[in-house]
């Protein structure tokens, strides 16, 4: 939508091919239907940030920053609130507040909306010259993809973008899931299963025993795994489940330094002293992970508190300092908030969005490989792509006044 806004706002003639029959379905359920629209910071912090192929998004990122982004939906009538971490949101809390803008922008200058689904685009002389749908054909002069990838297909995003691209020649990194659950490989998580743990510190591991990634936040457990903003953010990280294998360890009591946690225990062991050491947590862990740690803590759960010795103390201490995990995989693609992988840098030219391959066609938004830790730097990644390829295909000389 932001990219047949810009690119009608250039001057071109513009239509939106849509297959849905509501617009915007997967900007109306991002950030848990709050709708992370950007991030309040710099070109720079953006970059640093995206992770795969960032430097691929200068030019775009700096003809339509994360202040251009906050300006323009301000201007559409949405007013805007920065919370932690910079992340943006609507005033409202209400993510149909951005889709509607964007469909009173496109409208205001003239887009229009044709309900069908693109199928191939047609080409001559190795130039656009029509797309294929199935309701017959568009004549134009360019062609802006903006499919998405592959998660939450039922909003739409079910690959055809690649397949377009891919008939074209064009090389399509093997999409993945990323910002996604994650499944364990003990039966651990299943038994905490809807435990939910805040001011945690959440690290995770390669197989080398490489520190990849430390957030502080929050997170929880599920019957098949983790899941949560911590999970989501670390999931970015590993980026190759078939040749390394992760992590997960978990602070449970950040605040503390292994000392001072050492004498908060021996004063709970004093307090309930004669109790079994199962019922002597209570102070210090949520009632459903109990069972688990003391499983794993290798002390019989009927030991009186009294009788825990100097070492067993030191390794319940290790264990709520390092509660670890081995992870199996992600969830399937279809449950990830984002897609990595899409149609390759290699093949578009990052001062245009312009296929290398064909011309007068555009890419916009997560069909391409690049993506981003959470925190509204996705989102912009498309606001800005979407800008520099709607602007790029306006200068195209069409070969029909249709699109």
């Amino acid at each position: 939508m932001l990219s047949a806004a810009a690119a009608a706002e250039s001057g071109a003639s513009v239509a939106l091919v849509e297959k849905n029959e509501r617009l915007g379905l997967k900007l109306r359920i991002t950030g848990k239907g709050r709708c992370n629209v950007t991030n309040n910071c710099s070109v720079q912090k953006m970059m640093d940030n995206i992770p795969q192929n960032g430097k691929f998004l200068f030019s775009a990122l700096s003809g339509f920053t994360p202040a251009d982004a906050m300006a323009l939906f301000t201007r559409l009538g949405v007013p805007l609130k920065t919370e932690r971490g910079d992340r943006v949101f609507p005033a409202s809390d209400n993510a149909n507040d951005i889709a509607e803008a964007l469909i009173r922008y496109m409208k205001s200058r003239g887009v229009s909306i044709i309900k069908a689904r693109a199928s191939r685009i047609i080409t001559q002389s190795g130039a656009v010259s029509a797309v294929h749908t199935d309701r017959g054909e568009i004549s134009c002069g360019a062609v802006i993809l903006c499919t998405g990838g592959l998660s939450y297909p039922k909003t739409g995003s079910s690959g055809d973008g690649f397949r377009m691209a891919e008939q074209l020649g064009h090389e399509i990194v093997q999409p993945r899931p990323s910002l996604v659950a994650l499944e364990t490989a003990e039966d651990y998580c299943p038994r905490m299963q809807g435990l939910s743990l805040r001011n945690v510190t959440l690290s995770a591991y390669n197989k080398k025993g490489r520190l990849i990634f430390r957030e502080l936040g929050e997170m929880q457990f599920t019957h098949f795994g983790l899941s949560g903003p911590l999970v989501l953010s670390a999931s970015a990280h590993m980026r190759d489940f078939r040749d390394d294998k992760y992590t997960i360890k978990i602070d449970l009591k950040p605040g503390l330094d292994e000392a001072k946690l050492d004498a908060r225990l021996l004063r709970d062991f004093e307090k309930y002293s004669n109790r079994d050491f199962k019922n002597a947590l209570d102070d210090i862990l949520p009632g459903l992970m109990i069972p688990v740690f003391v499983e794993r803590s290798g002390i019989a759960a009927d030991t009186k508190a009294h009788s825990v010795t100097r070492e067993q103390r030191r390794n319940i201490v290790r264990l709520l300092k390092e509660f670890a995990l081995e992870v199996k995989g992600p969830r399937p693609i279809d449950e990830a908030i984002i897609t990595s992988g899409g149609v390759s840098t290699r093949n578009i030219n990052p001062a245009t969005m312009e296929s290398k391959i064909v011309k007068g066609l555009y890419f916009a938004g997560e069909i391409i490989d690049v993506d981003a830790y959470t925190g509204g730097y996705n989102l912009q990644i498309a606001w800005s792509t979407a800008v520099l390829a709607g602007k790029s295909a306006s200068k195209i000389k069409e070969n029909a006044s249709d699109a």
